[in-house]
């Protein structure tokens, strides 16, 4: 039995980076099904169940020709439909067995693979059919990207990205102190399945990386979205006119081991591209690390004392939102009312 929500299955996730699907077929697994990614001879993405339905071997293992994806085993093929279109060895005039793959949507976007395991997504699939806020930043910012793999829960990995309140110790010093916390108030504005979270009163942070690379804010802005619930984004605007982008995109491989893929985008900003990766790039991957040994130690520690979800307060701003996603066993999200509440905190 499938134990994750039903609503999961009609959202977007990120599986892989473009440049991964090339000449050979790609295996991944998301939500505990296992597919394999593959371009036809026109460089067309297809994603199919990673099982032919002949012998069961994997369709990894196979080959592209001209007609579709080959088996290893015994030369099955089948297109990108998952239909079967060829038998090896079959006499002349003897009818193709009804033989089909599973299948489901897939595209690309911002130089990833996006896959969405219902299969509803329409043939022709546009990029409009993610959050708003992935289409924020401008076509000529400079891109930087990274991928990992987490031992812990998306669900817990997505909140330890927008959550604010423990910077201050999980990267003490770099991002925040917990000597120098001031009054600040977050706008917490939730409906149909989106999150956004607008803080006030923190132009500046106390932390090392905003005093040797930014400046004053204009906007600091969190994002969530059920159309992508792996994805989750951070704005920050300057009074400058720059703007950095930091998405991180979860896709769980099961239920605690998570596939990551970050992306940077940096927008209006003097420094060079070599001087961003040489010298804040480095910085960035230290804060990712720390956020990848915390929520490890929080899925260790939670299967050691078999405990379910904690205890939260008004300060856990975003957990409501990805629960109704997340923990929620319905296929639709109206239920997640609209509402707009303001929070006082010391950050």
């Amino acid at each position: 039995m499938n134990h994750w929500p039903t609503s999961l299955e009609s959202s977007w996730f990120v599986v892989a980076r473009s440049r991964q699907v090339r000449g050979k077929p790609l295996a991944v697994k998301l939500l505990d099904r296992p597919l394999v990614i593959a371009r036809t001879t026109k460089g067309r993405l297809f994603a199919l169940d990673d099982c032919c339905p002949h012998r069961h071997v994997p369709l990894s293992a196979g080959c592209l020709t001209a007609s579709g994806l080959q088996c290893a085993y015994h030369g099955w093929t089948f297109d990108a439909d998952g239909r079967c279109v060829a038998v090896p060895g079959l006499a002349p005039q003897t009818p193709l067995p009804l033989a089909r793959v599973g299948s489901a949507s897939v595209m690309e976007f911002d130089s990833l693979v996006w896959v969405r395991l219902d299969g509803e997504g329409p043939k022709e699939i546009q990029s409009n059919f993610l959050p708003a806020f992935m289409h924020r930043s401008a076509a000529q910012a400079q891109r930087f990207v990274w991928q990992s793999t987490w031992k812990g829960r998306a669900v817990d990995a997505l909140e330890n990205f927008l959550d604010a309140q423990h910077t201050h110790f999980v990267h003490r010093g770099l991002v925040r102190s917990p000597r120098h916390r001031r009054t600040a108030e977050a706008t917490v504005s939730r409906s149909g399945g989106s999150l956004q979270v607008d803080y006030h009163g923190h132009a500046d942070q106390s932390g090392l990386l905003y005093r040797l690379f930014e400046s004053p804010r204009e906007i600091e802005r969190a994002y969530f979205d059920a159309a992508a619930a792996g994805t989750a984004q951070l704005e920050y605007r300057y009074r400058n006119g720059s703007a950095l982008y930091f998405t991180l995109h979860f896709s769980p491989i099961g239920e605690s081991l998570t596939r990551v893929h970050g992306t940077l985008h940096v927008e209006n900003r003097w420094a060079p591209r070599w001087g961003i990766s040489l010298f804040a790039w480095p910085f960035l991957r230290r804060v990712l690390r720390q956020d990848q040994a915390i929520v490890e130690a929080q899925a260790k520690n939670r299967q050691r004392f078999r405990r379910e979800e904690g205890i939260s307060t008004e300060l856990d701003l975003v957990r409501p939102a990805l629960d109704a996603v997340w923990t929620s066993r319905t296929s639709r999200l109206s239920d997640d009312h609209e509402c707009v509440r303001q929070v006082r905190m010391l950050l």
